[in-house]
Order: structure tokens, then C-alpha cells, then sequence
């Protein structure tokens, strides 16, 4: 029996299943258990905490973040409809853009196109009016010389500052010209060549005497000089097309501030 005692002794520590690891499977040890009952609440708390701290993370940086950076799961019909009209207009705006470089389809009438330009540039359109103001002898002409001059103003001010705002850049990466710089027309939205042609030939219309064909010739001038600036590559069509609206709203402006021949013969007498 003494003998028999140590060898199933010995058999009992040999055995595998007679491991501490294994018997609290069938027979868990109380010190075993509220330590691994302690370890589970501490790693239940600590991983509490780190979903808390996790989340307040996340809502701060979702508040840090500004909105474009946050994507949308579920965006709204409007959003949809407006970036596929924004696409639809950056495609239409390069194909139409046939004169953006040398060689491009009608890479040989860029000149002629550039020059189609130049005619709705401020800075012609301001000297001409100087030009003219200086010449005049009526009180009428100075009436309404002096209110296109302030219109010409007004227009390069709007369109600057609307084209700092939106800061949108043309359909295609062409550096704008000297006359550009001058009147601070370096952003595609609005269209300032738009803008302008539309005030000045609403303005014409409206103070000049022109026959029939001289009237439709007008308004065929400005939508040549605004849709060229789609065909050089410098603004895209809703540029344009909002560029008439601007200088439609620029012209009631100055209908609405029209200075009188008593004014303009004050403002003229000061210069």
C-alpha cells in the first residue's frame, strides 16, 4: 500500500487533466474565479470607457472636420441634382472650350476669338468713355456718359468681389491676361466679359437711338463675347450665363442710382 500511494500520487501529477488549467473547468478554484470575475469587470469598465472616449473623439473631430471632409451616407435629392448639374457643366463647358489651346480642334481662331474678347475688357470700355466724356459738349451726352462711366466702376467691383468669393477656376488651366489683372477678373464665376457686355447693351437699348439692325446686331455682340470666353477655356457656360444675370441686376443698380445732369456737371467741374 505505501508503495502504491506514491505511484498513483506520481500518475495524478503526470496527468494532464489533473492541471490547475483543467480542473477549474469541471471544479474552478475560488481565487481563480473572482480573479478572472475582477479581470472581466476591469476589461467590461476599461472597455466601456474606451468606447466613450472613442466616440467623444469622434463627435469632436465631426466637429472639427468642415463639411466637405464628412461624407454622406444619405444625401439629399438637392445635393444629388446639383453636383450632376455641376458635372454636366464642367463636360459641356470642355467640350465647348475648342479654342483653349493651340492644339485644340480650332486651335488656329484662337486669336480671332481673343480679339472678340478684348472688345468686352473694362479698360477699353473706360478709356472709350473718357475718350468721349472729354469731347462732349452736351449736357445730355455728359448725362449719360457719366452714368455709364460709374457703370463701368461698379461692374468691376461687383464682379471682383463675387469672383474672390467664389474663387472658381476655369475648365481649363489658363493663366488670365494683362487687361484680365487690371480689372481683376482672375476667377471663372462670374464672367466678367458676361456681366459687362450684358449692362452694355442693356444700357444702350435703353439711352441710345438705335435703328432695328443695329439693336439686334447689339445683343448678338454680347452673347458672341460671352460664349468666346467658354470656347478659350476661361469660364464654364453657368459662368457665362450667370455673368448676364449679374450685369442685367448691375444695369437696374444703375438705373436705380442715376445721377443727374445737375450732379454729373458737379462731379465733372471737381475732375
Amino acid at each position: 500500500m505505501p508503495a502504491s500511494q506514491p505511484r498513483s500520487r506520481a500518475r495524478d501529477r503526470n496527468n494532464v487533466l489533473n492541471r490547475a488549467e483543467f480542473l477549474s473547468l469541471n471544479q474552478p478554484l475560488k481565487g481563480n474565479q473572482e480573479s478572472r470575475s475582477s479581470s472581466k469587470k476591469q476589461s467590461g469598465q476599461a472597455g466601456a470607457a474606451g468606447a466613450q472616449n472613442t466616440n467623444s473623439k469622434e463627435r469632436r473631430q465631426s466637429q472639427q472636420l468642415p463639411e466637405e471632409d464628412c461624407m454622406q451616407l444619405n444625401p439629399s435629392f438637392k445635393g444629388i441634382a446639383f453636383n450632376s448639374l455641376l458635372a454636366i457643366d464642367i463636360c459641356m463647358s470642355k467640350r465647348l472650350g475648342v479654342c483653349a489651346n493651340r492644339a485644340s480642334s480650332w486651335g488656329g481662331a484662337r486669336s480671332m476669338i481673343n480679339l472678340l474678347g478684348i472688345t468686352g475688357h473694362g479698360i477699353p470700355w473706360i478709356a472709350g468713355t473718357l475718350i468721349c466724356l472729354v469731347k462732349s459738349s452736351t449736357l445730355a451726352g455728359q448725362e449719360v456718359l457719366m452714368n455709364l462711366l460709374l457703370a463701368l466702376l461698379l461692374d468691376i467691383m461687383i464682379v471682383a468681389g463675387l469672383q474672390k468669393l467664389a474663387k472658381r477656376k476655369g475648365p481649363y488651366d489658363i493663366n488670365p491676361g494683362l487687361l484680365d489683372y487690371l480689372t481683376m477678373d482672375t476667377y471663372a464665376f462670374p464672367a466678367g466679359h458676361a456681366s459687362r457686355v450684358a449692362m452694355l447693351s442693356k444700357f444702350f437699348l435703353n439711352h441710345l437711338v438705335l435703328a432695328i439692325p443695329l439693336r439686334i446686331l447689339l445683343v448678338l455682340w454680347a452673347l458672341c463675347v460671352g460664349f468666346s470666353r467658354v470656347m478659350i477655356g476661361r469660364h464654364h457656360i453657368t459662368d457665362v450665363l450667370s455673368g448676364f444675370v449679374f450685369g442685367y441686376l448691375q444695369f437696374r443698380l444703375v438705373e436705380l442710382i442715376w445721377m443727374s445732369s445737375n450732379t454729373c456737371q458737379m462731379l465733372i467741374s471737381i475732375w
